[in-house]
């Protein structure tokens, strides 16, 4: 199974990136996975089921932990790809 995760990190800084909003990035961009989009609003990531969950639970310990208060994710199945 193929998953897609889009997540974002709060609070924003328009000015320069927050540490959560690095720290996330670090950890989705050395996972396993297939396709990796990072965005000034939000970050898109894509592989199989058990290299994007481990990614998630990678990405939310570190987020909580380097002062993010708030993150959004969705996960989704890619279609055609069960």
């Amino acid at each position: 199974m193929r998953l897609r995760v889009e997540f974002t990190t709060e609070p924003f800084d328009l000015d320069e990136p927050p540490a959560h909003a690095l720290a996330v990035r670090e950890v989705v961009q050395s996972a396993d996975l297939d396709t990796v989009d990072v965005g000034p609003f939000g970050n898109t990531a894509e592989g199989g089921a058990d290299a994007v969950l481990s990614a998630v639970d990678a990405l939310l310990r570190r987020a909580l932990d380097t002062g993010a208060t708030r993150v959004s994710l969705q996960v989704n199945v890619v279609e055609g790809e069960a």
